[in-house]
């Protein structure tokens, strides 16, 4: 049994959830509206308050779908109550970014200034010229974002320059050895 699937999904008052006769999920809360469409062989049970999900079958993909299914309900139901939000550090000599109306304006040690413009239902905002804030209500489209940021300059092992989520550790290389004598 998967007991991430098991687990029930408790629902303020502020939440409205509606179940649609084709597995389409709508999620409705402070924040926005989510909607998604899950798996028919996992089925929705909505009681008020709490949300529980049971599978029809024991086949295989259904046992896949079940904490998945659970997991994506439980995240549109915290994004639309709290929001998700993803942190990035820029570190290196002369590495910044600015706010640019909705755009940031990064310079990442390029012969030009990159400009990186926000995914539908995200907001960038910056914490002083080396960190980026990604927040919005849906997180996979948070954590894509924040993802892209992060491939404009990835972090280098030898000096440690580029982009980080915070908190990330880098595993650091040791440079080459000087050659000694002649």
């Amino acid at each position: 049994m998967s007991r991430i699937g098991l687990a029930p999904i408790q629902i303020s008052s502020k939440v409205k959830v509606t179940i649609d006769e084709n597995y389409f999920v709508t999620v409705k809360g402070p924040k926005g509206e989510l909607g998604c469409q899950f798996a028919p062989c996992v089925q929705i049970i909505s009681d008020g308050s709490v949300i529980t999900l049971s599978r029809t079958d024991d086949s295989k993909p259904s046992r896949a779908l079940h904490g998945l299914s659970r997991a994506l309900l439980a995240n549109m139901v915290t994004g639309v109550t709290e929001g998700f939000e993803k942190r990035l550090e820029i570190q290196g000599v002369g590495y910044r970014v600015d706010k640019d109306g909705d755009n940031l304006s990064m310079r990442l040690g390029f012969s030009h200034l990159v400009v990186v413009k926000p995914l539908p239902g995200v907001t960038l905002s910056t914490e002083g010229t080396t960190v980026v804030v990604v927040s919005g209500i849906d997180k996979q489209v948070v954590g894509q974002m924040a993802a892209n940021i992060r491939k404009l300059r990835p972090v280098e092992p030898y000096k440690g320059k580029g982009i980080r989520y915070r908190g990330e550790r880098v595993r650091r290389k040791a440079g080459k050895s000087a050659k000694v004598g002649g």
